[in-house]
């Protein structure tokens, strides 16, 4: 079936009926465009994501404004959809290398309770905001905007760390971002799954508590299943003159099968694929295999994004950007009046009171991940409309995120007096 797609894109006049040309080209042209454009937002100090995503609308959006068709076609991209699940196991498996117990144990209580709060308030003031936005107009149901809070609720890692390297920071302040950022994204994974549970429920012609609850169960027992799995692909990868390679092998084909029998059952395997991660390296120690999926994944992830900033649709931008740029504030103002009642009910540092929220603006990767598994959840709930209007908002808000995120964390370190101007490389 595959193969058998056509599409009237420039790539197919050029070599005919054969669609096996067009993909390869395709996908060449999308690798060539993100790293192109890393060589103009690296000078910016942007992350290379933001690239990616401005990759995507050029060979989307704005080639189809001259050429209706567009440069690669809507079926091909369609067709490559299952690079957005190994995409998203790659980052939820990431996540959980993270999720040390004995770090989390000897953090306190202080940081869950900081990441908790500015996790949960960002999204429960995106959720009133759009819920109040689709009463008083009619654009919004109440299934989009728990979604969108359930994203709204997660931090892009890589802006903020990246941001720490260049400017040398260090201390307390920093730890403190670290470890919250870090445990961010395995909130926003979790009120993700619970979300898509409900949708998944509310979807159902059954009625019954079980309708409800089901869902829900069977998301728990892809937890236990991934931890299970994360305690067995130790003894399978670790065994002696077992070569690197292999271990890169059975690793993926851990997540592959993993998320494939998740999708059969209908269930998000991102919360299992985190716990079989988390599993793993509080079993092995080892974060040597983390690092070769590092090395494995750009090419998959760089795709993704580039095929993310493609599905931006500029109609929509421009009927639905109002509410996009309400995301956008709210969202801020949510993280960062969470990130300060947190360090209070935590009796945190005036550091972490004042200029922590500042630090958790930046926000790709796991988000546009989220946003198109929401994205294909309210078309199988017969919402087209907000499908479009999920990835639309966050893939745009990504980019001002990802633009304004990192001078906004920059700023923290300095105002938190956690670096040295002269130590600033990227100040010279």
């Amino acid at each position: 079936m595959f193969f058998k797609i056509y599409s009237v894109s420039l790539l197919e006049k050029i070599v005919g009926e054969n669609i096996i040309p067009m993909i390869l080209i395709g996908v060449s042209v999308m690798l060539l465009m993100g790293f192109l454009l890393t060589r103009l937002t690296k000078p910016l100090k942007l992350p290379n994501v933001t690239a990616y995503i401005f990759a995507g609308i050029i060979l989307g959006p704005v080639l189809k404004i001259f050429y209706k068709p567009g440069f690669i076609s809507k079926e091909m991209i369609n067709s490559m959809g299952f690079l957005t699940d190994l995409s998203l196991a790659f980052i939820a498996f990431g996540v959980g290398r993270f999720l040390k117990l004995d770090v989390l144990k000897k953090s306190g209580n202080k940081i869950i309770i900081i990441t908790l709060f500015e996790s949960l308030i960002a999204a429960l003031v995106v959720f009133l905001t759009m819920f109040l936005i689709g009463k008083a107009t009619g654009l919004i149901e109440w299934k989009f905007a728990l979604l969108l809070a359930a994203i709204a609720s997660a931090t892009a890692p890589a802006s903020t760390m990246m941001t720490i390297r260049q400017t040398k920071s260090k201390g307390d302040f920093v730890n403190t971002i670290l470890q919250v950022v870090t445990l961010d994204d395995a909130v926003s994974l979790i009120l993700f799954s619970v979300s898509m549970a409900v949708i998944t429920a509310d979807g159902s012609n059954k009625s019954g508590v079980m309708v409800i609850l089901l869902p829900i169960l069977m998301t728990i027992l892809s937890v236990v299943i991934g931890l299970i799995l994360g305690v067995l692909l130790h003894l399978i990868v670790n065994r002696p003159n077992r070569s690197v390679d292999n271990r890169l092998i059975l690793t993926v084909a851990f997540l592959m099968i993993f998320s494939g029998v998740a999708f059969l059952i209908e269930v998000s395997p991102l919360l299992g694929v985190m716990a079989m991660g988390m599993a793993y390296i509080n079993v092995s120690k080892d974060e040597s295999l983390f690092r070769q999926i590092e090395y494995f994944s750009p090419i998959f992830l760089t795709i993704f994004f580039v095929m993310s900033g493609m599905r931006l649709e500029l109609e929509s931008l421009a009927t639905i950007g109002w509410i996009g740029i309400v995301y956008f504030v709210v969202r801020i103002i949510g993280k960062y009046g969470g990130a300060t009642l947190g360090s209070v009910a935590a009796k945190s540092t005036e550091n972490n009171k004042k200029y922590l929220g500042l630090a958790l603006i930046p926000q790709a990767g796991v988000s546009l991940g989220l946003a198109a598994s929401g994205s294909a959840a309210l078309l199988a709930a017969g919402l087209p409309n907000e499908a479009i209007m999920l990835s639309t908002i966050i893939i745009s808000s990504g980019v001002l995120y990802e633009i304004f995120g990192p001078p906004s964390a920059k700023l923290s370190l300095y105002l938190s007096k956690s670096y040295e101007i002269s130590d600033d490389k990227s100040v010279k």
